[in-house]
């Protein structure tokens, strides 16, 4: 089912829409208490989008903060004509928030990034030359060999997200090195193919996407990239972990039982 290519030369400035102007690129930011950074990340991101030629949304969705991170979104998103702040009632997690934004974005090209952007925006540089390609998932890999980890995590926390991918290859996906990176490009149609059916609502919800996405037949592209460590992450230890655990072991015994893609 994989989709058709993407012109790279179909470009605009980034001039208020017009009803027959196309958005070219959404990028969706899910986000949870980042009052802190969330100002200094959309920046960072217009900046980016400012330098390119076409149509760029900006979707934030605030996953149930508690400090104001809706408020300094719509703030510093005040002045961008193509963008949606989502405020979601209460904390679902990170896969129940990207969905939500996911499923709301207009582009032709979905990006979602993780807000504290561990992977600067301008890597998206390498998924070009994919994108224009026959491939309709493009995802950003920490453990390839010409990743590049310019500050790494805790010794605990590496050692538990390389527990935790081992699982991921040993029961559901052997031939992804990486599917936890938060920097993902969609084309437009999988995207909604793929996040209508996605379960998962938490931090373990990139391995239903790219399980779906092999079982609907898109192909995926996993590319290399810079990836920084942020010190104040929003996966918990040990909560985080164990409720990863559990997502997982459902999505196995969903893929068992064929039951992913009602």
């Amino acid at each position: 089912m994989s989709g058709g290519e993407i012109n790279l030369q179909a470009k605009t400035d980034q001039t208020p829409v017009k009803s027959r102007e196309v958005i070219f690129l959404s990028i969706v930011i899910p986000a949870y208490n980042e009052a802190r950074r969330i100002a200094s990340t959309l920046q960072k991101i217009m900046d980016y989008a400012r330098s390119q030629k076409w149509l760029t949304e900006l979707i934030v969705v605030d996953d149930g903060s508690q400090d104001g991170t809706a408020d300094l979104a719509r703030s510093q998103l005040a002045d961008w004509p193509w963008s949606k702040v989502i405020s979601l009632k209460k904390n679902r997690g990170k896969g129940a928030a990207v969905k939500e934004g996911i499923l709301e974005a207009r582009g032709e090209l979905i990006l979602f990034t993780d807000a504290d952007l561990s992977t600067p925006i301008e890597e998206l540089e390498k998924f070009w030359p994919l994108a224009t390609r026959q491939y309709d998932l493009i995802i950003g890999s920490r453990a390839l060999p010409t990743s590049e980890i310019r500050k790494r995590q805790s010794f605990l926390r590496e050692t538990m997200g390389k527990f935790f991918n081992r699982l991921v290859r040993w029961l559901i996906l052997p031939d992804f090195k990486d599917t936890q990176c938060g920097f993902k490009l969609f084309k437009k149609e999988a995207a909604r193919e793929i996040f209508a059916r996605i379960k998962t609502t938490g931090f373990a919800f990139d391995v239903e996407v790219l399980l779906l996405a092999r079982q609907l037949g898109y192909k995926v592209a996993e590319v290399p990239v810079i990836w920084i460590n942020s010190p104040n992450s929003r996966v918990k230890l040990l909560g985080s972990s164990v409720k990863m655990l559990f997502e997982l072991l459902n999505l196995s015994i969903r893929k068992n039982r064929n039951k992913l893609t009602d």
